[in-house]
């Protein structure tokens, strides 16, 4: 008995039907109209309703297990902000040099490696993203590499060391925008923000409280 018959291009008829077992499924493929009396078996499989039934239930649980841990690793808190505490990667101190020495590091518009600094804001919705105190009177801004990891908020205050990749680029108004929202500036100093900014990002992989 053919319970459904699909078009499947170049006149061939993709056909699926059950046979008087209801628990065994036949594929037949149907020829163009040049072979008009011949049908061709595909395949066929023998599977219990109950046996597909139980499958798809197993794979569905599994799918919510799988999304509700998702969930909950996202939304852990990061660790509070405690000498020796690492985020990321983690890194060390060794071979840091001071944010205020990073310029004469910078090679190419680029620099990679570990610098320290006093963090002097940070994102206060998620922490993906905080400022690092310059000698200049600027903050550099720090991301953090593939959005993997956030900060604290009590790590505003803090020296830290930071492992990864600086450089030069321009951030637009929009985005300026954004960061000034979220590190909690009110609508007339967003609003006061009108051209883009070259400024120096570092963008780390580890984060060591020192």
């Amino acid at each position: 008995m053919v319970s459904g018959k699909w078009p499947v291009g170049a006149g061939f008829m993709l056909l699926i039907g059950r046979s008087v077992d209801p628990g065994q499924v036949t594929i037949l493929c149907h020829l163009p109209s040049a072979f008009p009396t011949r049908v061709l078996a595909i395949g066929q499989f023998a599977a219990t309703l109950p046996k597909l039934i139980h499958m798809k239930k197993t794979i569905l649980l599994l799918c919510c297990v799988l999304t509700l841990t998702g969930y909950s690793s996202m939304g852990q808190e990061p660790a509070p902000a405690e000498k020796g505490v690492t985020y990321g990667a983690g890194t060390t101190a060794d071979g840091a040099v001071p944010v205020s020495q990073l310029s004469s590091k910078i090679k190419g518009n680029k620099f990679n490696g570990k610098v320290t600094g006093k963090v002097v804001s940070v994102c206060l919705e998620k922490g993906c993203w905080m400022k690092v105190e310059r000698t200049d009177g600027e903050a550099m801004m720090v991301k953090f590499k593939d959005y993997g990891f956030f900060m604290p908020k009590n790590i505003v205050g803090k020296e830290v060391v930071l492992d990864g990749d600086a450089e030069l680029k321009e951030t637009s108004v929009k985005q300026l925008k954004h960061y000034a929202g979220d590190a909690g500036k009110s609508k007339e100093e967003i609003e006061k923000i009108k051209s883009p900014k070259k400024e120096l990002i570092f963008t780390a992989k580890g984060v060591l409280v020192i």
